[in-house]
This record gives structure tokens, sequence and C-alpha cells, in this order.
């Protein structure tokens, strides 16, 4: 018999070889990302954005990977099972194109100075860290107030309209190589099907995506540059430094829209650990959120500039044969590579087309998990969860295209600046507002109809404050009594809503039932 002293949990399995070159290659499907948007979009010099801003957010990676990797490890033995799945964790999705779009890139612009751009960055950063550590603490509480069909009900929302839709835009704008990429990954990944010799897939996909873009390009196809090829990218070793406090005076006008982001990110961790708890890994929800927390102050005192956050998609990962091997790989692979500077040299040559499939097949998971663990008769609310998700998608591209036209809300007819104050608001705290709506559809199918009113209280409450549609573009929060007029009128909808709840729970206590 197997006691806990003699157990030996076999952490690396053939299955960690997938699993790091999937997670490895999210990862630099993102630094690739934010890359392309700060040198590409904003022009800030590739020896910033490559040598020091990449090197730095590459530093969470590793750390929050390495702790992930002894959670695993301390969980096997603790469960006496070899089938543990490390939860795996990167730089998050949302916040790669709120933080540069919202705040490094505007700032660079504002100021005209690279290093103060990047200085303001990791401050933003550094204060995001200290949110996430202190909500931390709540995390298993909200885990235990919700539903778990509405907790993964929003993972999955964000699958479908966010992790899922971006990288679709780019293999529309570089189909030869995307697709072939894309094709490998769904057809091993998802069919079933292996690569000769038994070649690991994801790496595969690469590379055989890569080679057709560049043979494509031989015979005269001209795919959208590569911003950041042939630059300088001399990386500098990302040590802790207190380097970020010159950005502190100018980094609290950015925090209404880095603190609900940050918030996003708890939300999203609770979501995760449900997810694993689903596919067999019981992780403490607080020790998953302070490794989340502080692995993001960590790469804002390294220079980093996007915070970190476990991935949606432990279960895929779980499919795949993971354990812990393919977390400890892939730490020590974006971290070091990060740091050697080789990994801002691959990041400068390799299109997003080919490495951002594998963000399909994580969506593709994540969602058929929502799904599945959603029951029959909660289906209906499994929509709901996906409406602010949409509007938030929409929200986004629709700002992309109006300030690359130069085209400001004031400009507008009176009409459609409604619509679009509408639409900002129905997007702005996605997450939190499609687990509280898939929550209430829930308790009213269930038939509880106080804790549906508790619901559309809380909403209430928090719309009044802005953690949810808020009317600013940027996401801020605000004090109750600065609430717009907008937004009181929006609360004072929720209330009325508790109140029919509250109607109809009391009625059923009474006896008189309103049901067909």
């Amino acid at each position: 018999m197997t006691t806990q002293f003699s157990f030996r949990y076999r952490w690396f399995a053939r299955g960690d070889v997938n699993g790091f070159f999937a997670l490895a290659i999210d990862n630099i499907a993102l630094l690739v990302g934010m890359s392309g948007i700060l040198i590409g979009v904003f022009h800030l010099p590739p020896a910033i954005v490559l040598g020091r801003m990449v090197p730095g957010t590459a530093a969470g990676v590793l750390l929050g990977d390495l702790l992930y990797t002894w959670l695993a490890f301390r969980l096997a033995k603790r469960d006496q099972r070899q089938d543990v799945c490390a939860m795996p964790l990167g730089i998050d999705t949302p916040s790669m194109f709120a933080l540069s779009f919202g705040v490094v890139g505007p700032a660079y612009v504002a100021g005209g100075n690279a290093d103060q751009a990047w200085a303001v960055g990791m401050a933003v950063l550094v204060i995001m860290g200290a949110a996430k550590l202190a909500a931390a603490f709540c995390g298993e509480a909200i885990r235990r107030a919700l539903p778990p069909a509405a907790l993964l009900g929003a993972l999955g929302a964000v699958a479908i309209a966010l992790i899922m839709f971006f990288p679709f835009t780019k293999l529309i704008e570089e189909p030869v190589g995307g697709f072939v990429a894309l094709g490998v990954v769904l057809i091993t990944l998802i069919g079933g099907r292996r690569l000769p010799f038994r070649f690991p897939a994801v790496i595969g996909a690469v590379l055989l995506g890569y080679a057709a873009y560049r043979i494509a390009m031989v015979f005269g196809y001209q795919p959208p540059p590569l911003p950041a090829a042939g630059m300088g990218m001399d990386a500098v070793l990302p040590w802790p430094t207190l380097a970020f406090r010159d950005g502190l005076a100018l980094a609290w006008q950015y925090i209404p829209l880095a603190i609900p982001v940050a918030l996003a990110t708890v939300i999203g961790g609770i979501d995760n650990t449900e997810s694993a708890a689903v596919a067999g890994d019981h992780y403490a929800t607080r020790s998953i959120l302070l490794v989340e927390a502080v692995a993001t102050l960590f790469a804002g005192f390294c220079g980093g500039v996007i915070q970190n956050t476990p991935y949606i998609g432990h279960p895929a990962y779980k499919d795949m044969g993971c354990r812990a091997g393919y977390t400890l790989a892939t730490g020590l692979f974006i971290g070091l590579g990060a740091a050697a500077g080789w990994l801002g040299a691959l990041i400068g040559y390799l299109p997003e087309s080919v490495v951002v499939p594998v963000l399909v097949f994580v969506g593709l998971e994540m969602a058929g998990q929502s799904l599945r663990a959603t029951a029959a008769k909660h289906s209906r609310a499994w929509g709901l969860a996906l409406v602010p998700t949409l509007a938030n998608l929409v929200t986004i591209q629709l700002g992309s295209v109006m300030g690359g036209a130069g085209i400001v809300a004031a400009q507008l007819p009176e009409e459609t600046r409604r619509s679009l104050l509408a639409l900002i608001m129905l997007g702005n705290g996605f997450i939190v507002t499609s687990m509280l709506w898939m929550s209430w559809l829930i308790w009213v199918i269930d038939g509880c109809l106080g804790r549906a009113a508790l619901a559309a209280l809380v909403a209430a409450a928090l719309a009044l404050c802005g953690v949810i549609h808020s009317p600013f573009t940027d996401g801020r929060l605000f004090f109750p009594w600065a609430a717009e007029t907008p937004v009181l009128w929006l609360a004072s909808g929720y209330l009325l809503l508790a109140g029919l709840c509250a109607f109809f729970w009391l009625a059923d206590r009474k006896g008189e039932v309103y049901a067909h």
C-alpha cells in the first residue's frame, strides 16, 4: 500500500510535451500581439518593447508557472493521484489589449517618452497586483456563493467571444500559414489524429504553417508586415527594481481602467478553479489567486506591463495527458528565453497567424466544458452570459475603428451616441455581469427567487460604483453619489427586478403560487 510518505508523483508524462508547446505558444502569441500593438500601432522603440517589456512580463510567467507546478506536486501528494494536472498560467488576453491600447500606448503618445511610458506601465501593473492580492482572500466565498454553471458559463462566453474571435481576425488577415496551422491543431488535438513519427502537434502546426507562409511568399504572396522584424532586440535581465516609482505620478489616471481589468482576472481565477475541480483537480481557490497576484506583482517589479492570470483551459491540458512538466517547462522557456533575448528575436520574426490557432483550440475546449457542465434545464441561462461579452467585443472593435478613422463620439448624431453609450455600459464589467445574469436566471429556473432578488440587488450596487455598466469608455469606477443619470436609472431597473423577485418569493412562502 502506498503511504503519503512513500508516494512519488510522476510529474512528467508524454502529454506534457504537447502541453508545453500549447502553453508556450499561447504565451508567445500574446507577446507577439503586445509587441505588434506597441511597435506597429503606437511606434514605441522595439528596444524598449522587446528588450525590457517582454522580459519583464515573461518574468511573471516564470514565477507563476513555477508556483503552479509546486501546487500540483502538493495536490498529488495530498490526494495520492498520478493524474493531477497543474493549473496553466500565462499572460492575460483581455488585459493585453486593454493595457496596450489603454495605458502604455497612450502614455507614450501623450509624453513622447518611451522610458516614461514603460515606467507608467510598470507602476500600473504593480498597483493591479496589489489589488489582486487583497481580493484573493474573498475568492473562495464568491465561488461558494454562485452556481458552478454560472462561473463556467462566464468562461465559456469569454472563450467564444474573445479567446477565439481575435485569433480568427489574424487568420483571415494571413490565411495561408494560418489555416495550415489551424488545420493541424484541430485535426490532431480535437480530431485525435497523429502527426508522422508522433511529432508534437502544436509545434508541428507552427512549423508547417510557417513553411506554407514562406513558400507562398516565393510565389508572390504578400502577407501583412511583421513590424518588429529586423529591429533591435537586446534584452535586459529582468531583475526586480523600484524603477516603477518614476511612473506612479502618471499611473493613477489609468487606475479606473486597470482595477476593473485586475478584478476581472480574480473572477476568472475563481472560474478556472471551478473548472479544474470539475475536471477532478480540487485546488484551493485562495492559493490559485494568491499565485496570480504575486506573479503580477513580480512582473511589475521586473519591468513587465501585462498581468498574469491562470489560463482558461485546464481541462484541455488534462485531456492532453499533462501533469506538471508542461508548466515547469513553459515557465523556464518563456522566462529564461526572454531574459536571454532570443525570445524577443523569435517574436520579431514569427507571424501571429501560425501561433494563434492554439488559442482557438483552448477556446473550443473551454466552451465545450461550459456547455457540458450546464444542466439541460439551465441551458437557456447560458445564452445570457454571452450577451455582455459580445458587447465588450463590439466595443473593442468599434473603438479601434473609430480611433483609426479619427472619429470622436461627440461628432456622432445624438441617437447614435445613445446607442454607443448603451453598448459601452453593457460591455463594461462583462465577466461580472455575465455571472450575475446567469446566476439570476438559474435561481429563477430552480425556484430560488429569494436568491434571485439578492443577485439583482448586488447588480444594482455594483452598477452604482461602475464595477458593471460603467458609462465611461475606460470603464472607470466611481462613488455612488457621483453616478451619472443613465447609471441611476439602470440601478433603479435592477432594484425593481429585485422587488419583483421578492414579491413572488413572498407569495411562494404564503402558499400563493403564481405558476402555470
